[in-house]
């Protein structure tokens, strides 16, 4: 990210929070608090915002907490007069209030009347000495005093038909009634002028939310027109075909053989009777087969229509169907995903709607697994552990202060620590950001075989994959085991498997032949179309994504994949229609990152990052599974 002097560039709560927990240190506090110059503590302070991940320059962060500080004062008047109505101006209020609590008592009206609230900086200078008692004793702003004998000239006042003159004078500046009178503000005026705003920022938001959602739903709706004009064209070309077919098959089939490019590419693709495959489909899901009854057209055909065919004649068919394979897992599994979501009721107690055990984390890597555990929390889950290293600790918890993070995966008794919290877990997720360390590796599988033991669901990604590929046994067999490999994993897994190259292209056969190698896992091969199998049957997930990839989006499928695994295992039958609830599962997980890559691109472009997809988390699931 590129350093920006900007006032208006956006913090995330993440780096918010860091900011403060840097501010409030003792050697900071004290260094502002004894000079007035003091752009160098900022630059301290934007160092160590850096060494904790973000880039940040001095003016930022100077300009950032004097934000903090206003919000916290009018935040504070309020709570007095309104029994905490103005509570939410200031989000990190008790972070504020418990760092500004070690100084002197604060005066809020007075902070507002000067305007001096926290402006720490050496360039702006005011040539007026400061009244407010707060910047005077923090010593962020501290002028020397300066004894000034003011006096004012006589005033004539006319009372009636005389004149009288007064004088007015005043002491010192410096003297004991030398104080400057607070201004007066009529505090209905404040209130209603604050609530305005806050009305008017709520009001902008929603209509924000509705045009977006107005433009999807417009969007949509072209794209439901352009594919009912593809399937006009055709169906109009299937009947050109087939008319032209019936009345000379053989100049039909011997026409074939002369078709463009392109279309000889597709039949190429194409076996007779049977439908299309991945590679060979054509664009947005239009699938088509043919059956060959002439062994004099099959001769005319090119070699690589060479196949022996079983049926006999002369009638070459074509049939076209927009979108049925491309839909037909959508409109199958997506309601079974919505059965299995359980509904927030009053009733539950915190737990009972899935709490995720995630193993990963060490010195290099500290952001697969928070990006798994807080995609956890948010598509629904009521508490996320993190098993890491003893180094990875302080910067995963210093993300969130949501995720429970234990430093045990290098500790010398890391498989006794990590299997006490077995019983209170309801899903595993192995590999984001866990390395390949055998130590590490070694703990991780020793913690696999209990969770097997335990019949937890166990999803495996990243690092956690490479340690399948070299022990398949770790895994193989368990029918509640997942396995989520981009293609290079996945090309890892299968060689390991069949101790052959990757035939690449077929997919699908690929996939199911890796998923019942391992015994049925459930594979989820991501990509342009995110394939499931479960060695049974294949589904694709083809729920529109966007063009950008950036690191972490595997970690946001695999932490939201661990939650949906828990309430396809504890759904009943009738809720899955008996399909195989890791089936449904993945199918939901891959759904909702596509959805919200889709949502976080149409925000951001090409600077969507992961962060930003997992901020859409909410509306995507409601979208998806709540509408």
């Amino acid at each position: 990210m590129l350093a920006n002097s900007t006032r208006g560039f956006l913090w995330s709560d993440v780096e918010t929070r860091t900011l403060l927990n840097i501010w409030g240190e003792r050697d900071i506090q004290t260094a502002l608090g004894g000079n007035f110059r003091n752009s160098h503590v900022y630059r301290d302070v934007a160092r160590r915002l850096g060494i904790m991940g973000f880039e940040r320059t001095p003016e930022q962060c100077r300009v950032r907490i004097k934000s903090l500080k206003r919000q916290f004062i009018l935040a504070k008047e309020g709570n007095l007069r309104n029994n905490g109505q103005y509570h939410k101006i200031c989000k990190f209020y008790d972070a504020m209030e418990r760092i500004l609590s070690s100084r002197p008592q604060i005066d809020p009206q007075e902070l507002l009347d000067s305007g001096a609230v926290g402006d720490e900086t050496e360039e702006e200078v005011d040539t007026d000495p400061p009244q407010d008692p707060y910047l005077e004793s923090t010593g962020e702003c501290s002028y020397p005093e300066t004894q000034v004998k003011v006096e004012y000239p006589p005033i004539p006042v006319t009372v009636g038909n005389s004149t009288t003159v007064r004088q007015i004078s005043s002491q010192s500046a410096g003297g004991p009634s030398s104080k400057r009178p607070k201004k007066r503000h009529v505090d209905l005026a404040l209130d209603s002028v604050t609530k305005r705003l806050l009305e008017q920022s709520a009001e902008a938001e929603q209509s924000f939310y509705q045009m977006e959602e107005q433009r999807l739903q417009a969007e949509d709706h072209r794209r439901e027109a352009e594919h009912a004009r593809e399937l006009h064209m055709l169906q109009v070309l299937g009947q050109m075909f087939s008319s032209i077919a019936t009345r000379n098959p053989v100049a039909t089939a011997t026409a074939n053989t002369a078709m463009p490019p392109a279309l000889n590419t597709m039949e190429s693709n194409m076996q007779p009777g049977v439908p299309m495959s991945a590679s060979g489909q054509m664009r947005r899901g239009r699938s088509c087969h043919r059956r060959v009854r002439s062994p004099q057209s099959q001769a005319e055909w090119p070699s690589y229509h060479s196949q022996p065919q079983s049926n006999a004649g002369l009638v070459l068919e074509r049939s076209f169907s927009l979108g049925t394979a491309a839909r037909r897992g959508m409109d199958d599994i997506l309601p079974l995903v919505k059965n299995i979501v359980p509904p927030l009721t009053s009733k539950k107690h915190k737990g009972q709607d899935g709490r995720i055990g995630i193993i990963g984390g060490c010195q290099e890597y500290t952001g697969a697994p928070y990006f798994a555990a807080i995609s956890a929390l948010k598509v629904g889950a009521d508490l996320s552990h993190v098993f890491c290293t003893k180094a990875a600790v302080t910067v995963i918890k210093s993300y969130s202060p949501e995720l429970i993070v234990h430093p045990v995966l290098d500790s010398p008794n890391a498989v006794e620590e990590m299997e006490k919290w077995l019983p209170r877990l309801h899903c595993l997720v192995v590999g984001p950001g866990l390395g390949r360390d055998e130590m590490l590796l070694k703990n991780a599988k020793e913690v696999i075989e209990k969770s097997k033991a335990r019949d937890i669901p166990i999803v495996i990604d990243a690092d956690g994959l490479w340690l399948v590929a070299q022990q398949p046994s770790v895994i193989q067999g368990y029918q509640k085991g997942i396995l989520t490999p981009n293609y290079m994993e996945f090309t890892r897994l299968y060689e390991a498997m069949h101790h052959e190259p990757l035939d690449s292209s077929d997919h699908q056969r690929s996939a199911m032949e890796l998923s019942v190698a391992m015994g049925n896992l459930t594979v989820v091969l991501k990509g342009e179309e995110d394939l499931i199998t479960d060695g049974n049957k294949v589904i694709l997930c083809r729920q529109e994504g966007s063009g950008r990839r950036c690191g972490g989006q595997g970690d946001l499928l695999s932490g939201s994949l661990g939650v949906l695994a828990h309430w396809a295992y504890t759904s009943s039958a009738d809720m899955t229609k008996s399909v195989n609830p890791s089936v449904v599962a993945a199918f939901g997980a891959c759904s909702l990152t596509r959805q919200c890559n889709r949502q976080a691109f149409h925000k951001h472009g090409r600077a969507t990052t992961t962060t930003d997809m997992i901020q859409e988390i909410s509306s995507a699931f409601k979208k998806l599974f709540e509408s």
